[in-house]
């Protein structure tokens, strides 16, 4: 490399040191200079030092680097135990970030510069945020981490392992797919159980809901539904919650339309906003208008975030309706395109949204597309109203069923006259 190069790489080195001594000197700054093992002006020569290290190695040997980081470890390692025996305070956070520190001015020199920085601030977030984090694992109850764990294993151990194909004689079920869903479930409900503990009870329920209902409204609903079952003080809260993830899902129809298909929004958008707007006044009731004292005490007390037989039993719920989905299209012939979209609506409104998006105007006609588009945010609407009733028990379905019926009312009023 040229000179400039080198000189642009060790003042990567010397920023990334000058970050991290920021915020080590920001922590000691009550402190007097001789009590402290390192501060502000030690990092940023220690990211000085990993720098030059690493420069001096590219010319030389590999070698040296490996010395300059043994005695550069050797001697923050002393400095800082001689800092803990007089302090009384061990830790090694300190040594940690000092070597970091050196290793990335060295690979700022010999690596990639943009990767090198991005690690540099990830390690100052972690070091400043001490006292949050130290608070938050003081609080972390045993069925919060078996739950983040679960789901972690679920995510990133399962899934990759699972075949991306159909393994059903019909070529419906795809066992990545529904694996898929069934983390959807379990992390809808993980991230209702910490909405609802950093917000509280109603501001929670609502972030989840939203949050939940741009990836899949039927798994807010399931997971909801539960939720009521087990806390039916709660069950106007949670209703509230389904109400608003389904007006959230009627936002995304609207939203994939609009990106590849913009000619159907013109019939789309009103009986779409007219369903949306019952729904959103029925959750607005249920959630400000609902029980204040009970739901709290209720909610607060949730001892997991989620059941994982209870996930898998969701799971192949759906999975069974789409398996009888796909017997019931069978029998169909092949221009039933509204009884398709009906039964596509029953466990999902995207895929079929998408299809007629795609065709529209070529292979489907344009009314034939928005009404199919319509039909399945119905019936849609309709299946999630059962599944709530299915799940939550009676009181659910009465709620959620009630409001929309209404929403699916508003939506054939608003629906245009297609020919």
């Amino acid at each position: 490399m040229d000179q400039e190069e080198i000189f642009r790489r060790l003042a990567v080195g010397l920023a990334i040191g000058l970050l991290v001594g920021l915020e080590r000197g920001w922590q000691t700054r009550e402190e007097s200079d001789n009590q402290r093992a390192a501060g502000l002006r030690t990092f940023a020569l220690t990211g000085l030092l990993g720098g030059i290290s690493g420069a001096i190695s590219a010319v030389s040997s590999p070698v040296v680097l490996a010395f300059a980081l043994l005695a550069y470890t050797g001697a923050m390692a002393a400095f800082s135990y001689l800092e803990a025996v007089t302090e009384k305070n061990f830790s090694v956070t300190g040594v940690v970030a000092g070597i970091l520190t050196f290793m990335l001015g060295a690979y700022a020199m010999l690596g990639n510069e943009v990767v090198a920085v991005a690690a540099a601030v990830a390690m100052a977030i972690l070091l400043a945020l001490r006292d949050t984090l130290h608070g938050w694992v003081r609080t972390l109850t045993w069925p919060e981490l078996r739950s983040a764990l679960m789901l972690l294993a679920m995510t990133f151990l399962l899934l990759p392992t699972l075949p991306n194909r159909a393994i059903d004689p019909w070529n419906v079920l795809n066992s990545a797919e529904l694996w898929l869903l069934a983390i959807l479930i379990a992390a809808i409900s993980f991230a209702g159980y910490v909405a609802i503990r950093i917000f509280g009870d109603r501001k929670g329920v609502a972030v989840a809901a939203l949050a939940g209902g741009l990836a899949s409204s039927t798994a807010v609903t399931l997971s909801f539904a539960r939720l009521a079952r087990e806390h039916p003080e709660s069950t106007r809260l949670l209703t509230g919650g389904i109400l608003l993830a389904g007006a959230t899902m009627l936002a995304r129809i609207l939203v994939l339309v609009g990106l590849i298909k913009p000619e159907l929004l013109g019939a789309l958008i009103w009986p779409a906003l007219a369903a949306g707007a019952v729904q959103l006044a029925g959750s607005g009731v249920l959630l400000w208008k609902g029980e204040s004292g009970s739901a709290e005490q209720s909610l607060v007390d949730i001892r997991s975030p989620f059941d994982l037989g209870t996930v898998l039993k969701l799971a192949a719920l759906i999975a069974i309706i789409m398996l009888v989905a796909k017997a019931m299209a069978d029998r169909a012939s092949s221009a039933g395109l509204y009884l398709l979209a009906a039964i596509s609506g029953i466990a999902d409104v995207d895929a079929l949204t998408l299809s007629m998006a795609r065709f529209a105007g070529g292979q489907v006609t344009l009314p034939d597309a928005v009404t199919a588009i319509l039909i399945a945010a119905g019936v849609n609407t309709a299946a999630k109203a059962a599944m709530a009733a299915a799940v939550g028990g009676r009181h659910v379905g009465l709620l959620v069923g009630a409001v929309s019926a209404a929403a699916i009312a508003a939506l054939a009023l608003a629906a245009p006259r297609l020919s």
